[in-house]
Order: C-alpha cells, then sequence, then structure tokens
C-alpha cells in the first residue's frame, strides 16, 4: 500500500526556505568572524614573532573548544529546544572579536581563540538543527544551504585579510563588531521562527522515532570510520587554511596579501563544493557522494606540491571542490545513524572535525618548524587515502529497512 503525503503549502515551503536563508547567512557571518583569526595569522607572526606551532596552537585553542562543547551542546538542545541560543552565540562571538582586536601578545590572543571557539560551538549544532526542521524533507539540500553559507564566509576571510586587515592593522577587527550585530539580529529572527515551530509541533500527534537495525557494534563501527574519514578531510583542509598562505610565500616568494588571493580562490571553491555535495546526495546516495568526495581528491593533493604557481592554484581549486562536497552529505547519514538525536550527532560532527582538524593544523606547524612547510604538504597528501575506507560503512538499505519492504 503506497501512502501518498500532501506536498506543503507553497507559503509554508517560502517561509521555511526563508529560514534556511537566513541560518545559512547567520552561517555566512559566523564563520567570517571565526576566520579573522586565521587570516591574521601573518600580521600576528611578524608583530609578536610567533612559531608555526604557536599559529597551530591558536587553530586548537580556537577549533579544540568547538570540539568539545558541540555535542554536549547539541545534546542539551536534544532534550529541551533552546530557541535563543543561537542569538546567545553571536553575542559570545562579539566578545571574542573585541579580544582578538585588543589582544596584544600569544596568550590574549589564545585566550581570544577560546572564546571565539565557545560561539562556534554554540552555534552550529542549533543552526543545523534549525535547518534540518525547515528542510522540508530534502535533508541534503538543506545542510548543503547551511554549510555553504559558513564556507563563503571563511572564503571572504582571505580578501578581508589582503584588503582590511593586512593593510590597516589587528586593530581594523574592531570593525567587524558590525558584522556580529547583523548576525545578532539575524538570529534573533530565527529564534521566534523555532518559538513558533515548536508551538505548532506540540498540537501535532507524537510520531514515534524509527531506529536503524543495526547493532550497537555496527553503529559503532560505522561512528569509527566516518570519524577516519572526518580526519582526513579536515586535517588536509584545516592545514591548507592555516598554512596555504605559508607555503605559497616559502615556495614561491609571493607577499603575504598576494598569497591571502590564492587562499581565496581555494577557500571559495570549498564553498562551491559544499553546496553541489547535498543536492547530489539527496539525489544519488549519500555513500555515493562520500566515495567520490574522499577519494576523488587523492590525485589532486598528491599532484600539489610539485607544481609550479598556477597549476598549483589549478589543483588547490579541484583539492576544494571534490574534499568538500562529502560534509553535507556525512552530517545527514551520521544523524540516519541515530535518528533523534540530531543536534548531539550535529554537534559530534562538527565538534571532531574542528576538533581534529585543529590537532592536525597543531602538528603540522610543529613539523614545519622541522622540516619546512613544503615537505609537511607533500606527507599530508596522503590523507585522502583513508577515504577507502567508506567501504565499512552501512548501505542505505540498512538505515531505513522499512523501505526495502515498501
Amino acid at each position: 500500500m503506497t501512502t501518498i503525503t500532501a506536498a506543503p503549502a507553497p507559503n509554508a515551503q517560502r517561509a521555511a526556505l526563508s529560514i534556511i536563508l537566513a541560518v545559512s547567512g547567520a552561517h555566512f557571518l559566523n564563520d567570517l568572524l571565526q576566520f579573522l583569526l586565521p587570516a591574521l595569522y601573518p600580521l600576528l607572526k611578524e608583530n609578536y614573532g610567533l612559531s608555526y606551532l604557536q599559529i597551530g596552537l591558536l587553530t586548537l585553542g580556537q577549533q579544540i573548544t568547538a570540539c568539545l562543547l558541540q555535542p554536549a551542546f547539541g545534546l542539551s538542545g536534544d532534550l529541551k529546544p533552546k530557541p535563543y541560543w543561537l542569538a546567545l552565540s553571536m553575542v559570545i562571538v562579539a566578545a571574542g572579536v573585541a579580544m582578538l582586536a585588543a589582544a596584544s601578545g600569544f596568550w590574549l590572543l589564545f585566550f581570544a581563540a577560546v572564546v571565539l571557539g565557545t560561539g562556534s560551538a554554540l552555534f552550529h549544532p542549533e543552526a543545523s538543527r534549525v535547518a534540518r526542521m525547515a528542510s522540508g524533507g530534502r535533508l541534503g539540500f538543506a545542510q548543503s544551504l547551511f554549510q555553504v553559507g559558513g564556507n563563503a564566509g571563511t572564503a571572504l576571510g582571505p580578501l578581508a585579510a589582503a584588503l582590511i586587515l593586512l593593510p590597516i592593522g589587528q586593530s581594523s577587527v574592531f570593525w567587524f563588531l558590525i558584522v556580529a550585530a547583523l548576525g545578532l539580529l539575524l538570529m534573533t529572527h530565527v529564534g521566534r521562527w523555532f518559538v513558533d515551530h515548536q508551538r505548532q509541533l506540540a498540537l501535532r500527534p507524537t510520531i514515534p522515532v524509527s531506529k536503524p537495525a543495526l547493532s550497537r557494534q555496527r553503529l559503532t563501527v560505522a561512528f569509527v570510520v566516518i570519524g577516519a574519514l572526518l580526519l582526513s578531510k579536515f586535517i588536509y583542509i584545516e592545514g591548507l587554511k592555516s598554512y596555504y598562505a605559508f607555503f605559497l610565500i616559502e615556495k614561491f616568494a609571493l607577499s603575504a596579501q598576494e598569497a591571502q588571493i590564492f587562499l581565496f580562490a581555494f577557500l571559495g571553491s570549498v564553498a562551491a563544493g559544499t553546496f553541489i555535495g547535498g543536492p547530489v546526495g539527496d539525489r544519488y546516495g549519500r555513500l555515493t557522494v562520500i566515495w567520490v568526495s574522499i577519494l576523488g581528491a587523492l590525485p589532486f593533493t598528491l599532484a600539489l606540491p610539485y607544481l609550479d604557481l598556477f597549476w598549483t592554484c589549478a589543483m588547490s581549486i579541484m583539492v576544494g571542490l571534490i574534499l568538500s562536497s562529502a560534509f553535507s552529505a556525512m552530517v545527514v547519514y551520521a544523524q540516519e545513524l541515530v535518528p533523534g538525536k540530531v543536534g548531539m550527532v550535529a554537534g559530534f560532527v562538527f565538534g571532531f572535525a574542528f576538533g581534529i582538524g585543529a590537532l592536525g593544523a597543531a602538528v603540522m606547524g610543529a613539523l614545519a618548524d622541522w622540516i619546512g612547510m613544503i615537505a609537511v604538504f607533500q606527507i599530508c597528501a596522503f590523507l585522502p587515502a583513508l577515504g577507502i575506507l567508506t567501504v565499512l560503512l552501512p548501505k542505505t538499505a540498512e538505515l531505513h529497512p522499512e523501505r526495502k519492504q515498501a
């Protein structure tokens, strides 16, 4: 027997899309503010005599905070909705921006990094939950639209560095408090929608949450594999975010501002790849996207350290497009593994991704102080080979056995 579900009314669809766009816009603003710190690295390295290891530790302080706090914040939101945590996250990020602008040494910079990471940890699980709420069943599309906002904000960071931060100096960061204020307004609007949505849900009959027919052992293996895939993707991407400019400066003798333009090209491709991956996963399957994304980047990462400037830029764009396309699919796939724990799983995926990327960046920094940045890029080029572990993930039919019976 086939069940026909009525399509949502056009007005409801438009309202939901406007919320996804609002959350994506807030993600854009949040991640732009988060990237102010790595955008300043060339300037901070020169002004305060920082080593590559100390730069890696700043990334670690910002990202490990998000790693540790996001699953806890996500689980708390699962247990009891927190509509205005999104607005609160922007207040915390604004405090971190002000501290970053005023910091005058490594430890003050590190403290600012931790505050920025705390705001990010509060933002991502709740924003991902809202995108899923407003998805209308198009989960991959909603997650991609949400994610592309963040990646576009990150991509704009190097342009902000080249045009504003590096020419004017660290104090110019204060101007970005205006961006935080705009994010606060957006998230307050989304919070009101969240309250109305929860009120409407309370009036509807409770629908039992279906659970995939997977044993605890299979779930454990699946999350270990997801962790390994996140490791391969985010250590490489976070490494490029933190050190690509230094790699270009060391290999091709570019100026800091010139290197930021090439970093912008890479991060722009990351944003584009993120948007493409979600809808493709909705259409062709999330495992297909994960396979192609991780392993497909390997030939380009292996070639990148050995090419001239033009082809290095071209390879970095291909890596960004391919490697980033899996993330939305991985978030939705992980949420399907544990239905009913949307915030906690999103917090785990975002948190683990941020944390492992930050740890990898710190290790890359320590290695670069020892063997040089070019050699580090040559070693890290092999990370996407971990994509072969995708073969161990449960097939979609195992997550939804009822679909085979329909």
